[in-house]
């Protein structure tokens, strides 16, 4: 008899996942903070910005090329997620997580010198991660840490 352990991820409405991401080791520093809701969704990775992700001061462009890079931060590390389902379905059949999300986020903060593309891509990286942690408790072994 086979127990069927699959599940899709997230199992449950994540609101309000905020992901900080601040590096200061000298020149240049890195800083992104944003809040983003993970929603049970078809299979694969949807990715929206709700209108109250603007910035006063920053153009539209530079905003987006914001939410583009955290946007991709999120799929890369649900990416490793659907990876690591694989891996177990090749040593135990039924069992893994698939990836059915919408990603809206929610609002973003950023620092007048200190924001980059590269600083929402590890924030997008950690809202996943803080989302897993959220949906199933924190994992057996720590994660390898941001770069």
């Amino acid at each position: 008899m086979t127990i069927e352990t699959r599940t899709a991820f997230p199992p449950r409405p994540l609101h309000g996942v905020k992901a900080v991401y601040a590096r200061q080791a000298g020149c240049p520093s890195s800083f992104a903070l944003a809040v983003a809701d993970f929603e049970p969704w078809v299979e694969g990775v949807e990715f929206e910005t709700a209108d109250t992700c603007t910035v006063p001061g920053w153009s539209a462009a530079e905003v987006a090329e914001l939410h583009e890079a955290f946007g991709a931060g999120v799929r890369e590390e649900l990416a490793k997620l659907a990876e690591a389902t694989k891996l177990a379905e090749a040593t135990v059949p039924d069992h893994g997580t698939t990836v059915a999300v919408a990603v809206v986020l929610r609002s973003i903060k950023v620092h007048e010198v200190d924001t980059n593309p590269r600083a929402f891509h590890q924030a997008g990286r950690q809202a996943v991660r803080n989302a897993l942690m959220e949906a199933y408790g924190p994992p057996p072994t720590p994660w390898p840490r941001l770069p």
